[in-house]
C-alpha cells in the first residue's frame, strides 16, 4: 500500500502535465504572434548564425532558447506548438520536484494534491499559450530543484554530489535559462546561505563556521554579476510607459504602490480576467479586490509566523525560501511595472508563474505545521483550512472560467492563421490588435514574409 501511495507522488504531476497539454491543444492554433514577430525578424531563417548569438546582451536572451529554436526550425518548421509543449513539460518538472520533496518529507497526499492543483491551475493561461516563454517554466523548475538540494544539505540528508550541485547549478541556471527571473532566485539563495551559515554556527558545539556556504554564495553571486553586465548592454523598449519617475508618481498618487501590490496578491487568488469581469458586472468593487489581496498577505504572515514559532526551519528551509521568493517577486514586478502607472497590470496572467511561488510556500508550510499545531489550538487549524479552501476555490474558479474561454481563444488563433500573409483588408490598428504586436505594421508583414519564403510555421505545407 505504501508503494502504491509513493507512485501517486509521480502520477499527480503526470496528470497535471496531461491536463495542461490538453488545454494547450484546446485553446491554441499553431501561428506566430506577439513576441514571435520580433523573434522571426531577429533570428530567422539563419538560426545557425553565431553572430546572432554572440551579442553583448546574450545572457538576457536566455541562451537555452537558441538551442530550442534550432531544433524547432530544423525538425518542426518553427512550430509555436512545439515551444508550448516544452513549457508544459517544464511545468511538469516543477511538479515532479515538489513530488520528490513531499515524498521524502512524507507530506500527505491530500496536501500534495492541493500543491498540484495550484501548480497546474490555468491562472497561467497566458504563459501556457504564448510558447515564447517556455524557458521561464524551465527556469522555475530549476529554481525549485536547487532549493530542494539546499534543503537536503541543510537538513543533514544530503545525497552524493549535492554540494557539487550547489556550486554548479547557479552557473547553468542564471547564465543559461533564468533570464530576468534570476534576480529573485539569486537573492533568495544568498539570503538562505547567510541564514544557514549563521544558524549552523549557533547550533554547533565547537562554534566553528561552515565556510562552504561562502563558496556557494560566490557561485551564485558571480554568474549574477555576469548577467547584470550583459544586461547593461540591452536596449529595452517599454511601449505604454508614461516616462515619469517613481517620485513623481508617488507625489500625485501616494497610495499607488499599496494598491498595485494588493491587486497583485489578489490576482493569484482569483485570476485577473475573472476579477475584472466581477468588477464590471458589479459583483466586486476595487475595495473588495484590495480585501482579497489583504487576505493573501495574511496567509503569508501566518505561514511566516508558523515557520518561526514552530521552528520548522530547523528541519526544512524550503517553505521559507518559497515564501521569501514569492514575496520578492511581487515587489520586483512593481519595480519593473510601475512605469505604466496601471495598477491592473499587477494581476496579469503572465505574472502568475512568479506569484504562485509564495502560494506554494504557504500551502507547504501549512502542510508541515498542521500536525504540529497543538490540539488545544484548533482555531489555527481552522484558519489554515479556510485559507487552503479559498485558494482551491479561487484557482478552481479561474481554471473553470479559462476552460470555458478555451474555444474562443482557439478561434482567435485560427483567425490569425487564416489571415497570415494577406493583411490588405486590415487597418494598422486591427492588424496590431489581431497579432498583439504594436511596434509597426512593417514588422508584422516582414515576419510573415520571412516565414512564407522559407515555408515555416503557417506556411509549412503551402
Amino acid at each position: 500500500m505504501r508503494q502504491k501511495k509513493q507512485i501517486l507522488y509521480w502520477l499527480l504531476p503526470l496528470m497535471g502535465t496531461a491536463f495542461a497539454l490538453w488545454y494547450v491543444k484546446s485553446a491554441t492554433a499553431d501561428v506566430v504572434y506577439s513576441d514571435y514577430i520580433r523573434l522571426v525578424n531577429s533570428y530567422l531563417p539563419d538560426v545557425w548564425n553565431p553572430a546572432k548569438f554572440f551579442v553583448p546582451d546574450v545572457l538576457t536572451r536566455i541562451p537555452v532558447s537558441y538551442l530550442a529554436r534550432i531544433v524547432n526550425v530544423e525538425l518542426f518548421g518553427f512550430s509555436v506548438t512545439f515551444e508550448r509543449v516544452l513549457g508544459v513539460l517544464s511545468l511538469g518538472l516543477s511538479g515532479a520536484v515538489f513530488g520528490l520533496y513531499c515524498r521524502e518529507r512524507r507530506v500527505g497526499l491530500l496536501w500534495f494534491a492541493m500543491l498540484s492543483a495550484v501548480m497546474f491551475s490555468l491562472n497561467k493561461w497566458e504563459m501556457l499559450t504564448n510558447g515564447s516563454g517556455w524557458a521561464h517554466f524551465l527556469a522555475f523548475a530549476c529554481f525549485y530543484y536547487h532549493e530542494v538540494v539546499l534543503d537536503r544539505v541543510w537538513a543533514g540528508k544530503e545525497k552524493k554530489h549535492d554540494r557539487i550541485r550547489l556550486c554548479i547549478l547557479p552557473w547553468l541556471v542564471i547564465l543559461g535559462a533564468a533570464g530576468p527571473y534570476c534576480a529573485s532566485y539569486a537573492a533568495t539563495l544568498l539570503l538562505s546561505y547567510g541564514f544557514c551559515m549563521v544558524r549552523d554556527h549557533d547550533r554547533r558545539a565547537d562554534g566553528k563556521w561552515d565556510w562552504r556556504y561562502v563558496l556557494y554564495g560566490l557561485c551564485t553571486l558571480l554568474p549574477l554579476l555576469l548577467y547584470m553586465l550583459s544586461n547593461s548592454f540591452a536596449v529595452n523598449e517599454h511601449a505604454g510607459a508614461t516616462g515619469r519617475s517613481l517620485g513623481q508618481i508617488l507625489a500625485d498618487h501616494p497610495s499607488f504602490p499599496v494598491r498595485f501590490l494588493l491587486k497583485s496578491f489578489a490576482g493569484i487568488l482569483v485570476g485577473g480576467e475573472e476579477l475584472q469581469a466581477l468588477m464590471e458586472n458589479g459583483t466586486l468593487t476595487n475595495f473588495g479586490v484590495y480585501l482579497l489581496g489583504l487576505f493573501v498577505v495574511a496567509g503569508y504572515l501566518l505561514a511566516l509566523w508558523l515557520n518561526l514559532r514552530l521552528r520548522l526551519y530547523e528541519k526544512t528551509i524550503f517553505p521559507m525560501m518559497l515564501l521569501v521568493s514569492g514575496g520578492m517577486n511581487h515587489v520586483l514586478i512593481f519595480i519593473s511595472r510601475y512605469i505604466f502607472e496601471k495598477e491592473d497590470y499587477a494581476w496579469s496572467s503572465r505574472y502568475a508563474l512568479q506569484f504562485q511561488v509564495g502560494i506554494l510556500g504557504i500551502v507547504l508550510t501549512f502542510a508541515l505545521a498542521f500536525p504540529a499545531v497543538a490540539q488545544g489550538r484548533r482555531a489555527w487549524r481552522a484558519v489554515m483550512a479556510l485559507f487552503c479552501l479559498a485558494i482551491l476555490a479561487g484557482n478552481g474558479y479561474t481554471t473553470y472560467r479559462e476552460l470555458k474561454k478555451a474555444p474562443y481563444r482557439e478561434e482567435r488563433f485560427e483567425q490569425m492563421a487564416q489571415q497570415a500573409g494577406d493583411f490588405s483588408g486590415l487597418t494598422d490598428d486591427k492588424l496590431a490588435g489581431l497579432y498583439e504586436y504594436y511596434k509597426g505594421r512593417d514588422k508584422i508583414e516582414q515576419a510573415f514574409e520571412i516565414l512564407k519564403e522559407n515555408h515555416l510555421n503557417v506556411f509549412r505545407d503551402r
